[in-house]
């Protein structure tokens, strides 16, 4: 593999990880949200999670973009008082890539919470425990399967994301450049299906790994509970 291709590589990983950790706490709270509480425009926040996974991955893209472009308001007023700056630079990437994954993550952790029978969570609301406290020992253990699931499905679509982060971040080298962009770019110049076909083979790799390490270690986490 040539130097940039190992970059790409360890960008996209870099993008993945980084949109799905910073992306998992709003998930778990999104999905027990929705799961857990009734209240006025439930439906439209449930709408408006899931849109990215109905839009043309260019719209939500270009969307991000008119949003926090370096010369949109948002985006201006992030880069000038907080130094924050998005377009164009890999920290975009993994946001644009969270957006995208974020659905499939909510969706996976709501459909587990929704699993967990609610009796248990009265019953140790009965013993003084608050509902912080319920969550944190009784509901999050029961679900860390669904958790983890949704973890996965949202690196996997990062790994994966190409409409979105090219038409945000572009496809700049070092720096925004992931697997996808690099693939398409190597298809369109003369002599570069061999390593199209190398990085191809490799996100398979990548993508098969993390289907089977979340697989065992929900297989693990079932088995403690159900020892427990």
């Amino acid at each position: 593999m040539t130097p940039e291709e190992w970059t790409a590589v360890q960008l996209s990983l870099q993008v993945a990880t980084t949109a799905t950790l910073a992306s998992l706490p709003f998930g778990i709270a999104i999905a027990w949200l929705l799961a857990r509480r009734d209240f006025w425009g439930k439906s439209l926040v449930d709408t408006f999670v899931h849109l990215p996974l109905v839009l043309p991955p260019v719209v939500t893209g270009y969307l991000l973009l008119i949003a926090l472009g370096r010369r949109a308001p948002i985006g201006e007023f992030l880069a000038d008082n907080l130094g924050i700056v998005f377009s164009f630079r890999w920290t975009g990437a993994a946001l644009a890539c969270a957006v995208m994954g974020f659905p499939l993550m909510v969706r996976a952790i709501r459909l587990s919470i929704e699993a967990v029978d609610t009796r248990l969570e009265a019953a140790a609301g009965t013993l003084g425990a608050s509902p912080l406290w319920v969550f944190a020992t009784v509901t999050l253990p029961l679900c860390l399967p669904g958790v983890i699931a949704g973890a996965v499905l949202c690196f996997a679509k990062a790994m994966g994301e190409f409409g979105a982060t090219i038409t945000f971040v572009s496809n700049i080298p070092g720096e925004t450049q992931t697997l996808p962009s690099l693939i398409y770019t190597l298809t369109q110049v003369p002599g570069g299906d061999a390593g199209a076909l190398r990085l191809t083979l490799i996100s398979i790799a990548i993508s098969l790994l993390a289907l089977l390490g979340s697989e065992l270690l929900a297989r693990r986490v079932g088995s403690r509970r159900t020892a427990s």
